[in-house]
């Protein structure tokens, strides 16, 4: 847009998207007002801002990295991009040193833990704003829409880093903070089937998602665009607002600078956006974006000191979103308080302490209150159930926060089972036995919960350990077996943290390994029922979406997906991501399975994890002799492969050559 000076009031030509000699009239006001610096996060506060918003944006100079490393990954992308090469880390190394650079590895520790790890083959696409406008969801660690348990603790998060500075009028990915631990039912619910949650299908069922907001085929007025008044942006707006949750206004990251960083919760809803811009300058001024899906391998060893009370609504207006956070009531700050402690410790806090002064008969009652909350009817009481959950988790008695949670837990609607598995997960330990009888439930959803809760929450011993293994082993439910594999990684990682049930991980390694052997791929969901992922429903085969079908071209690979296998696969990456020693005897067929996956498996998820695992186990924490053949040994696999993901191998120190 060029600003022209006629007479008094400036007037602004949007030429190549109004109709010819249209022009919009704005105010000097508006055409002399600079976009509000955006607040960047600091480390000191990032733990409590994740805990709480689940959003935290990097300054470019926090990475420790030259700011002509952004500049070259840019010019390289819009190159490639140009040429129709495909956008990869191997193409465009630069990226991994974004990646490794010492601030978001600092920041990232924070969050997820040391060596935390990122899931293969996911990003590689060339996420370019444009004239369209996708529809609110959430995204899912399970790749490429396989639909994965959503963990409130902070064991996914997502990166998204932009190479070139993000104008307000360029698309900037739009978000909703404090939107990370409410959600929808997605089992019995085929809107949300495939992995990602959304805010509204209907958005995506009427066709407004394939329509062009901007741009020189756009049907909107250019002031309407500029100014955010079309239907879309209206739709868009309405879509959160109307879920009436504490706290929930969407935010565009922007502006930012070029090098910039966003890293958020895998359960924020968000959005790719449409730019404002004039379209014409859209070739020459791309908006460039990568993402990575980051997952935790190593749980807080509880080694520091119990941190302090927080006064949650003493917080005051949020520096980044401008939201007032002392209007948060205390469904949604017990939550953050137990996450804000389970971040920096790896424990369940202490009581509430206004729960502390209760009397025994006062206590009973409020516990009974609590329980009525959790059973509220309605998208809009998302909060108040969990919150209710989070609340009899900390209220000082936890056989009674375990009896009531552990009623709901059984509850025909799956609103209420969610809430309750979160409660049970937020008490701790002590929730084992009802996770454990849940995990044997003739129910296949309450298995789920507590195959799940029992990841979560609970010390890895024999009976844990049976339990878990059973339900990988004999579960008729391809989705509860998925999620006993993953919970598999998860207990092994607590374990090595607590050192409760370390001699049990090489047991956990064999039933993965051995799961394996057992379960096949599949053909793709969307290449199976011939529709688009979005409106897959489940089979007779398999009732979990098991995602969208990719083979890159390659004729190694094909488009299939096994929940089970990547799940295993992604709790393997955990395990092995602490030496050689911690495996025992388990280690050669484990090391074998890898090896196998590698050079023959089809589907290119468990190429990749595998590859990591593989990497992680020979270069994270090498020992003696094994580890220097392993080390060699792939080595020789990935020169061997057609296609390596080196997004992933980079966080074991491997690179390309």
């Amino acid at each position: 847009m060029t600003p022209e000076l006629n007479g008094k009031e400036p007037v602004v030509r949007f030429d190549g998207t109004a109709k010819e000699g249209e022009e919009i009239d704005m105010t000097a006001k508006e055409l002399s007002s600079a976009p509000t610096p955006l607040a960047y996060s600091e480390p000191e506060q990032l733990v409590q801002d994740f805990a709480s918003r689940g959003l935290v944006v990097l300054a470019p100079e926090s990475l420790g990295i030259p700011a002509s490393v952004h500049e070259r990954i840019y010019q390289r992308e819009k190159q490639a991009v140009g040429s129709g090469e495909r956008v990869t880390p191997e193409l465009i190394p630069d990226v991994l040193e974004v990646i490794n650079s010492p601030g978001v590895v600092a920041a990232c520790n924070q969050l997820v833990g040391e060596n935390w790890a990122i899931v293969p083959f996911t990003h590689n696409a060339t996420f370019t704003s444009g004239g369209r406008d996708q529809h609110w969801h959430k995204d899912d660690n399970g790749p490429f829409n396989g639909r994965k348990q959503r963990h409130h603790q902070a064991v996914q998060i997502e990166m998204l880093y932009y190479p070139q500075a993000v104008r307000e009028d360029m698309g900037p990915t739009a978000t909703v903070p404090y939107s990370h631990y409410w959600t929808f039912n997605h089992e019995e619910n085929h809107d949300n089937f495939a992995g990602a949650d959304h805010l509204d299908f209907a958005y995506q069922l009427s066709g407004m998602e394939g329509q062009l907001v901007s741009g020189p085929d756009s049907q909107y007025d250019p002031s309407d665009i500029v100014h955010r008044r079309t239907a879309h942006d209206v739709r868009m707006r309405e879509a959160v607002t109307n879920l009436k949750w504490p706290l929930v206004q969407p935010f565009e990251a922007a502006p930012l600078r070029a090098g910039s960083v966003v890293l958020y919760s895998h359960n924020t809803f968000h959005r790719g956006n449409h730019r404002r811009d004039d379209w014409r300058t859209w070739e020459d001024n791309p908006r460039f974006m990568w993402r990575f899906w980051i997952y935790r391998t190593t749980d807080p060893s509880g080694d520091n000191s119990s941190p302090a009370e927080m006064q949650w609504n003493g917080l005051g207006v949020d520096p980044l979103t401008h939201i007032d956070r002392s209007a948060a009531s205390d469904d949604v700050t017990s939550v953050w308080r137990y996450h804000h402690h389970w971040m920096q410790t790896g424990q369940t806090p202490p009581p509430r302490p206004e729960a502390t002064a209760l009397s025994s008969a006062d206590r009973e009652a409020e516990a009974n209150r609590l329980f009525a909350h959790l059973l509220a009817k309605g998208e809009e009481a998302e909060p108040a159930r969990i919150g209710a959950a989070y609340k009899l988790a900390s209220i000082g008695d936890s056989a009674l926060a375990v009896r009531l949670l552990g009623q709901a837990l059984y509850n025909d609607r799956e609103s209420v089972r969610r809430a309750a598995t979160y409660g049970l997960i937020a008490v701790g330990a002590e929730a084992t036995n009802t996770l454990l009888e849940a995990a044997n439930s003739p129910i296949k959803w309450v298995r789920k919960a507590g195959v799940y809760g029992l990841g979560d929450a609970s010390p890895l011993n024999d009976e844990v350990l049976q339990a878990v293994a059973t339900r990988l082993r004999e579960d008729p439910s391809v989705y509860v077996r998925a999620v006993a594999a993953g919970t598999l990684g998860c207990l092994g990682r607590r374990a090595i943290a607590t050192g409760v049930g370390r001699t049990l991980i090489s047991a956990c390694l064999e039933a993965l390994v051995q799961s394996l052997g057992r379960e096949e791929n599949r053909l793709a969901m969307d290449r199976a029922q011939g529709r688009s992922i979005k409106f897959v429903r489940p089979t007779d085969e398999c009732d979990v979406c098991e995602g969208g079908g990719v083979d890159f071209g390659l004729e190694r690979f094909k488009p299939v997906r096994s929940a089970v296998r990547e799940n295993a696969l992604w709790a393997m990456v955990i395990l092995c991501s602490h030496g050689t020693a911690i495996a025992g005897p388990a280690l050669k067929p484990t090391a074998r399975a890898l090896r196998e996956i590698i050079r023959s498996d089809e589907n290119a998820i468990c190429v990749g994890f595998a590859m990591d695992a593989l990497g992680r186990l020979a270069h994270l924490r090498p020992e003696g002799e094994t580890a220097r053949d392993l080390q060699a040994e792939v080595s020789a696999l990935l020169e061997e492969s057609p296609m390596c993901c080196w997004e992933s191998l980079v966080r074991s120190g491997l690179r390309p050559t």
